[in-house]
């Protein structure tokens, strides 16, 4: 099998500078764009709209963090290697998975589906169906402590909708949230990883690489956690929390 020399669009250098995407980034990006648009052009190689550089911050900023829950790891690799701060940040967007803002490739996989449907609402249905028939919950719906709605999900929508956009990704997602709900018999909270999805399709991000801006979101989070652990920390206690609090179960060794 032939294999073609592979080539890049994204970056090049040489003694004169540094060029992205076609523009040098000294002379055009430097002080010219922000860290938002520069996310956008570096990932799809196009500078974004004033509404799609909106809808991108506010997605950005509604995952920068989980609490506790979503930075222990981060801290607890901290404390055990205070001088590799990166492997830090790296242990807290690893936890970056489906149950933690990385469902959004899943959900906007099924928005782009519903959209390429003749009949968005029995598609949804469809989607639902499949599911229901694995006996497993559809992605980006429900919340363990938000009900009946995410607050977060109706500001994102509405952000959204005063920007401007097309809005077939929103309108898919309501169609898919009504298929939730009448599948289930009971209103079922559209959570915010949910919204994320439907806004990012909005501004043209493709579903398989929308967990990526999920990690893009949490990395400054994680930071933020990781500097609040060198002030004070709470690692130690975290763990010495749960070697107190998880029983041994196992077989113990026989008394001398």
């Amino acid at each position: 099998m032939q294999v073609e020399k592979p080539t890049t669009s994204i970056s090049t250098f040489d003694e004169m500078g540094i060029t992205i995407r076609g523009k040098s980034l000294v002379d055009d990006l430097i002080g010219e764009v922000t860290f938002t648009e520069m996310i956008y052009f570096h990932i799809l190689g196009r500078m974004p709209t004033t509404a799609q550089t909106r809808i991108l911050d506010a997605v950005l900023v509604t995952l920068v963090d989980h609490g506790m829950l979503g930075s222990v790891g981060a801290r607890m690799v901290y404390m055990g290697s205070p001088d590799f701060i990166q492997g830090a940040v790296a242990a807290g967007i690893l936890g970056m998975g489906n149950q933690f803002g990385g469902v959004m490739e899943q959900i906007g996989g099924h928005l782009e589906e519903i959209i390429a449907a003749s009949d968005a609402g029995a598609r949804a249905g469809e989607i639902v169906a499949r599911y229901r028939a694995a006996r497993q919950p559809v992605p980006g719906f429900g919340h363990p402590h938000h009900r009946p709605e995410d607050p977060r999900t109706p500001k994102l929508l509405r952000v959204a909708e005063t920007q401007g956009v097309p809005g077939r990704y929103i309108a898919a997602l309501r169609a898919l949230a009504a298929a939730v709900d009448a599948a289930l018999g009971r209103h079922i909270t559209i959570n915010a990883t949910a919204g994320m999805a439907a806004l990012l399709g909005e501004i043209g991000i493709p579903s398989s690489i929308m967990r990526g801006f999920a990690a893009i979101s949490r990395a400054p989070g994680i930071v933020g956690h990781i500097y609040e652990e060198q002030q004070r920390p709470a690692g130690y206690y975290i763990g010495m929390m749960a070697q107190e609090s998880i029983e041994y179960a196992g077989e113990k060794s026989p008394s001398k």
